[in-house]
């Protein structure tokens, strides 16, 4: 039973010496090399942060140490490093706005704040890579006595990370997970999943979102290497084809913008690829039209539909691709995965729901919970709830704030956010399902609904492709759209406003970025 995920590190280490275990565009390293360098980098973190006397106590507390990441394995090898110290690692994006950085580390309060190149924040003190590396681990024997007695007074609940997640006050929350439920993660995804036998991880989430998690985890539990891939290349298919073809990568666990860039400028048109052999999304609902672009193209690998908030440590349920989906259908979010429970409640007379085809709030119970957010009691009480269902012992589940149903074969699917939901003419409305259905039209490469609560209208912000150029005017394309959706949607659903971007614009986690689009509603527009 493992305890502590450098168990899966070391396993490698074992029997994979000399197996690359994590690659970027400029370097690579082994599993024996990483274990060296991170083993370093736990030395200096120790001698620069931890008193003699700390670490002959019986208990070692954790602590938080920032790592400002970027697209290279410098940033996985701080977080191995991190890890053997002791302690957690949050990564942070020296590129997001000054505010939200200052929020965060006034939250955090770090022990020590760690740097994968020369990135700077103004008043961090910052210790970077190449300094921890020339310092290095000057004495050995020492260093692995010191490490020994962090890692004897270890337990399987202690944190591993943390992640920083938009709160809905517009103060940041530190999602912290502990070893425990990592290690379930990649155990259940090792038993759900067929992965080759040495797979090769395309990486393509920034460090800082929690899609990158299981990257990382699941090659060291499955013997595999991590590619990073240049986060250019997203803008770049042809060029991304090429380096997943380059790079032999087999597998790949990606947002669902990153496969939807591909089939936007039909690249396959231009390159093919055999290589990927299986292919995980989430992050937002695949169109289904994106989805069978790719299985035409890349028809020997198998495809997954993956649902869950950070808060359960990635994902809690699954759908192995196993039919073809028309156009104007919605994924099934699945099946919930062995050691963890899905509950719809009917949240407003705390009660479940049992009944094929009823909405309710999508809860989740197990070893995947997150520990909470990171110092902040009220919040975690908000979202992680006794369970109605066990009141004579404390059982929390996570409250995810997204509305399902199962359907009459038992799949689980995603209706929407609870904050997507309006009601409007009278109406209750899923916004999600107008989505589903505006990219459901041919020459329509991405949608977003938001309503405009002040002037009660349904806007809807729309990417319009290959076949757009058909109409002279977007006031034609418009019409068209709309006689599209009279086919599929009441008319009271049909949205008010239509506002075309020659691009979406996308957040830091490759995300359609709502909130960006709800904020353009403060100024005027034309009311259809």
């Amino acid at each position: 039973m493992y305890i502590n995920v450098l168990e899966l590190l070391e396993d490698n280490v074992r029997d994979n010496p000399d197996r690359i275990a994590l690659s970027d565009e400029n370097e690579s390293i082994t599993y024996l090399e990483l274990q060296a360098k991170a083993k370093a980098v736990a030395a200096y973190i120790i001698r620069n942060s931890q008193p003699e006397d700390g670490l002959k106590a019986t208990i070692h507390l954790p602590g938080p140490v920032a790592v400002c990441i970027d697209r290279d394995i410098r940033s996985m090898i701080l977080f191995m490093g991190v890890v053997y110290s002791g302690n957690f690692y949050v990564p942070i994006d020296v590129n997001m706005p000054k505010e939200r950085i200052e929020l965060i580390f006034r939250d955090l309060d770090p022990i020590m704040t760690i740097a994968s190149s020369d990135q700077t924040i103004e008043g961090i003190d910052i210790r970077y890579y190449a300094d921890i590396m020339e310092e290095g681990c000057y004495d050995p024997e020492e260093t692995e006595k010191k490490l020994a007695v962090i890692r004897k007074g270890h337990i399987d609940t202690n944190p591993l990370y943390a992640i920083y997640t938009s709160g809905s006050t517009g103060v940041p929350k530190g999602v912290l997970i502990s070893h425990r439920s990592v290690i379930d993660l990649v155990e259940q995804f090792a038993v759900t999943f067929p992965f080759p036998k040495i797979p090769v991880f395309g990486n393509q989430a920034p460090f800082d979102f929690d899609v990158s998690v299981k990257d990382i985890y699941n090659s060291l539990f499955n013997h595999g290497t991590v590619t990073v891939i240049p986060k250019a290349f997203f803008s770049m298919p042809l060029k991304l084809i090429e380096y997943i073809n380059d790079r032999k990568i087999n597998t790949m666990i990606w947002a669902v913008s990153a496969m939807r860039i591909v089939e936007n400028f039909k690249t396959f048109s231009k390159i093919s690829t055999e290589s990927p052999r299986l292919i995980m999304f989430s992050g937002e609902i695949m169109p289904v039209k994106v989805l069978n672009y790719w299985k035409e193209n890349v028809p020997g690998a198998i495809y997954v539909n993956l649902y869950g908030p950070t808060e359960i440590t990635c994902n809690c349920s699954y759908y192995i691709i196993d039919r073809d989906f028309d156009q104007d259908e919605s994924l099934p979010i699945g099946v919930p995965f062995r050691n963890t429970q899905i509950l719809l409640m009917d949240t407003e007379n705390s009660q479940p729901v049992t009944q094929t085809g009823k909405e309710g709030e999508i809860c989740v119970r197990g070893t995947s919970l997150a520990l909470g957010y990171y110092g902040a009691r009220d919040r975690t009480d908000e979202s992680f709830r006794q369970s109605p269902l066990s009141g004579k012992y404390p059982e929390k589940i996570y409250h995810t704030g997204d509305l399902g149903y199962y359907d009459d074969n038992g799949l689980l699917r995603f209706t929407s956010r609870k904050d997507y939901q309006i009601k409007h003419m009278g109406h209750r409305i899923e916004l999600g399902e107008i989505e589903v259905a505006v990219c459901a039209i041919d020459y329509i490469d991405a949608a977003v609904c938001v309503f405009d609560t002040d002037r009660e209208k349904i806007v809807l912000f729309y990417q319009a492709g290959v076949g757009a150029d058909a109409f002279a005017t977007d006031k034609e394309l418009e019409r068209d759209i709309v006689k599209n959706l009279g086919r599929r949607l009441q008319k009271f659903m049909w949205p008010n406003v239509y506002r075309r971007y020659e691009s979406l614009p996308l957040n830091k986690n490759g995300k359609i970025d709502r909130k960006a689009l709800a904020e353009t509603l403060k100024n005027k527009y034309e009311e259809e």
